[in-house]
């Protein structure tokens, strides 16, 4: 295999895309507007593989037979109108790495619950013992594994930009968690682009395959229809009863996929609170469809550890007890954490806000929250939206002030809660660092 290749980003997926492309003989190139961090920077060298940073070379790029995008470029960057215009094809990672496997797919999107769901799923998938790689928007490249792991199985957590680069790419087991307001800064018909995105996860299965999603979930019933599925719809829900998929009756937590059933008490999920029994559901019936058995399945859904800036328990510092959920980048997310907080809450919120509508948090935040401490450089539209309806609302510039400014406004019995509904990019490399900060500014107390 011949050709050249250009990956613009230079991150997790652009120098896992290059290792493979590499691997498979192509003419590789590797160009970021930005620094590369120095991990990979190293990694790329000690390939000899060509890069550069802090620029796009356009006669270059423009030079290539096929580029791969890192998820995080938007399609209205300059650059990848040029190559459009060009007639260049621009493609994702995933799409790359896809065609030099033939192991079976398990692909989760959604706007909540598909890191959790993801995650939970391969842990499955794990201790059943299949060979099983993890990928996509967690865990390593999807690309770097095909290249140097041979996997029967890849779970793969998809997000709406990666989908959007994916065009050939067959998802045996595709998962939709559930689909609510995000990103939308980056999709100009709004919504109905972003549904769209979600949607390609099934757009070339087969009808061996399946298609699981949340019936509970409304935005995913509306987008449904009009929608031709070739692969065997299987729905979950906590409020009926269905004939397949999952549901929940005598509070167990009920699976059948073609009369093979599954079940087992709420209270022996590791992951409690009403979110994550859907997650939960999206994964026993993958796990199902890949016949994984049931005991294998009820050990793992009551062992499984969450992951981590997603409602994470930090510590409890004298009696106040603080809670890491850098993880919540949209305000459904937050909605989550706030609905599952029992006690009052100092409510650490702020960032890089993507078009939030922060109403739909109003009744929650009036019955839960106590006080205010922004993260951000920008904070007006945070304190228009809440004030008058929470007391203090105080402006903080890094985590470790944010901790401090928390601690003092909380009292024992109270909950100090990261959950910022924003993007990290202002202050922090990504959310993950924001988390870490948050972490370690809450263990130096």
């Amino acid at each position: 295999m011949s050709g050249k290749v250009v990956i613009l980003g230079a991150a997790e997926s652009g120098v896992g895309a290059a290792i493979l492309a590499q691997r498979k003989g192509f003419d590789v190139f590797v160009s970021d507007k930005g620094a590369i961090r120095e991990s990979y920077r190293k990694e790329l060298e000690q390939r000899g593989i060509p890069y550069e940073e802090k620029q796009h070379t356009e006669g270059r790029i423009l030079g290539a037979d096929e580029v791969i995008k890192s998820p995080g470029i938007p399609d209205a960057a300059p650059i990848i109108a040029a190559l459009t215009h060009k007639g260049v094809p621009v493609i994702s990672e995933i799409e790359f790495a896809a065609r030099y496997t033939s192991a079976k797919l398990i692909g989760i999107t959604g706007t909540n619950g598909k890191t959790t769901t993801t995650m939970l799923t391969y842990h499955i998938l794990k201790k059943a013992g299949l060979n099983v790689g993890l990928g996509g928007n967690v865990g390593k490249s999807f690309a770097q594994l095909v290249a140097e792991e041979n996997h029967d199985h890849y779970v793969l957590e998809l997000s709406s930009f990666q989908l959007d680069g994916m065009f050939r790419t067959r998802i045996n087991v595709a998962v939709l968690t559930n689909i609510t307001p995000d990103h939308l800064d980056r999709y100009a018909n709004g919504m109905q682009g972003y549904v769209n995105s979600k949607f390609r996860i099934t757009q070339n299965q087969r009808p061996e395959d399946s298609f699981i999603y949340c019936t509970d979930d409304d935005e995913t019933v509306r987008g449904m229809k009009g929608r031709a599925f070739n692969g065997t719809l299987y729905p979950f829900s906590i409020k009926k009863k269905l004939p397949t998929g999952a549901f929940i009756e005598e509070n167990q937590l009920h699976i059948n996929i073609n009369q093979n059933t599954f079940a087992m008490f709420l209270e022996e999920l590791a992951l409690q609170g009403k979110h994550n029994l859907y997650n939960s559901m999206a994964a026993g019936i993958a796990a199902k469809l890949v016949e994984i058995r049931n005991p294998v399945i009820r050990e793992s859904l009551s062992d499984f550890q969450n992951v981590e800036h997603r409602l994470e328990f930090v510590a409890r510092v004298h009696g106040i007890d603080f809670i890491n959920d850098s993880k919540a980048t949209n305000v459904n997310s937050t909605w989550y954490a706030l609905e599952s907080m029992q006690r009052p809450v100092v409510w650490v919120v702020g960032g890089v806000d993507k078009g939030n509508d922060y109403s739909m948090l109003m009744d929650l935040v009036t019955e839960k929250v106590k006080a205010i401490v922004c993260l951000g450089t920008d904070n007006k539209k945070i304190k228009k939206a809440f004030s008058g309806v929470v007391e203090q609302i105080v402006e903080t510039a890094s985590a470790k002030e944010a901790v401090m400014r928390s601690y003092s406004l909380a009292k024992k019995g109270d909950i100090v809660l990261l959950s910022p509904c924003c993007a990290s990019f202002d202050l922090f490399e990504n959310y993950e660092d924001r988390g870490t900060q948050f972490k370690a500014a809450v263990r130096a107390l």
